[in-house]
């Protein structure tokens, strides 16, 4: 159990654990890495690039909450809600919605 009883009472704490700019930026980064990683698997049909997939995603994540935040990736305590959330932060950012 996450201790949240929802995803949206989750987010809040989610985007405060990614209030450092370069952090979002990471996110952002391994994100649209993944998205291109899984494009060029299916397109090529060479599946064995997925393997580059969590390597991209966290790795540009965690790097950026080391490096940046000082914190622990949420992922760590809160797996499904922190994958969800990669995504929701990464959608508004790229409506403008969120900086990075």
């Amino acid at each position: 159990m996450s201790g949240y009883a929802s995803f949206a009472q989750f987010y809040p704490y989610y985007l405060s654990e990614h209030g450092h700019r370069l952090c979002r930026r990471m996110h952002f980064i391994g994100s649209s890495l993944v998205i291109a990683i899984v494009l060029l698997a299916a397109l090529s049909a060479q599946w064995r690039w997925l393997w580059l997939v969590p390597l991209a995603g966290y790795g540009f994540a965690w790097l950026g909450h080391y490096v940046y935040e000082k914190n622990r990736p949420a992922t760590f305590k809160h797996p499904l809600y922190s994958l969800l959330g990669d995504w929701v932060m990464y959608g508004q950012m790229l409506r403008g919605k969120l900086s990075f």
